[in-house]
């Protein structure tokens, strides 16, 4: 049985799924009483499921009238492709950011899950001698450099 962040994640994903411009605007009270929880649990969810690194946008307004609206962002064009992942990757990017986006890439089929593996373990085994402060930017580089060879082959 899933926990309570799972069951609001599927439902919100859903909704997503639905939706035909990707779009949905939803209110956080309303949402947090369907579920019976209190509305910092539906923050929880947004933040940790719903992050701009998996592929989402989030807008928020607070008071009587407030609603939260989530956007799937899709890449229309190759070159929406690497803007996007020109912004997503920057001058550095940790383990665990270039690992979201890889799974991001593989989950929108953008990357097949072994392009990812063969990247994911490229990346990793070079720069293991690289001094820990220049792992992030060197992981930045091949990282960026990968994905474009890759998607453009």
């Amino acid at each position: 049985m899933g926990s309570l962040a799972d069951f609001i994640e599927a439902y919100l994903k859903e909704l997503l799924s639905g939706a035909p411009e990707g779009i949905i605007e939803i209110r956080r009270r309303e949402l947090a009483d369907q579920f019976r929880c209190v509305p910092s649990q539906i923050n929880y969810v947004l933040e940790t499921r719903f992050p701009f690194e998996k592929g989402y946008l989030i807008e928020s307004r607070r008071g009587g009238g407030g609603y939260i609206r989530i956007m799937r962002l899709d890449w229309r064009t190759e070159e929406d492709l690497f803007s996007e992942l020109s912004l997503l990757i920057g001058d550095a990017i940790g383990s665990e950011k270039a690992e979201e986006l890889l799974v991001r890439l593989v989950e929108g089929r953008i990357l097949a899950p072994r392009e990812a593996a063969l990247i994911r373990g490229l990346v990793e085994q070079s720069i293991g001698a690289v001094v820990a402060q220049q792992q992030d930017e060197l992981r930045a580089t091949l990282l960026r450099n990968m994905l474009i060879v890759t998607l453009r082959g």
